[in-house]
């Protein structure tokens, strides 16, 4: 006969419980960027529109805090905490511009002009019933799908 220890539950290997973590942590963090998309409105094409030709200044604000924020984080953060709660070390990607940066850069900026939407809150605006964004979601992946054939 075995005595079982009362806090004795099966043992995880040491790297499921950080995915676990990771994940809980994305799960959280999408989800409230979601919310912070649908708060502003940022899930309506036609406010997103609005905002490109001019006429709502609203989502500057919103674009502009957000900016901000980020900002803040990419310089505070490594300082603040010496190492990412998630990582072993914060990394840094320094960005090249070249042809291909410029073409896709402009071709993303035609289809959000002429459409009103960008791939985060065209997700988001799924969750609040905007069936009709599929069809962009399916342009957005095929022009991905179109990239990555062309980059191989």
């Amino acid at each position: 006969m075995s005595a079982v220890m009362p806090n004795s539950a099966p043992q995880q290997a040491p790297g499921n419980a950080l995915r676990l973590r990771e994940f809980a942590v994305v799960l959280v963090c999408g989800a409230l960027f979601g919310f912070g998309l649908a708060l502003s409105t940022m899930v309506q094409p036609d406010v997103v529109l609005s905002f490109l030709r001019f006429e709502d200044w609203g989502l500057m604000l919103v674009m502009g805090g957000a900016v901000a924020v980020t900002l803040l984080g990419y310089q505070l953060a490594p300082r603040w905490l010496g190492r990412p709660l998630l990582g072993e070390r914060f990394h840094s990607h320094v960005a090249s511009w070249n042809r291909d940066t410029v073409q896709g850069s402009a071709l993303f900026g035609v289809g959000w002009g002429l459409c009103g939407v960008c791939p985060g809150p065209a997700i988001a605006a799924l969750g609040t019933g905007n069936w009709a964004l599929l069809w962009a979601l399916a342009g957005i992946a095929l022009g991905a799908l179109a990239q990555g054939l062309r980059a191989r």
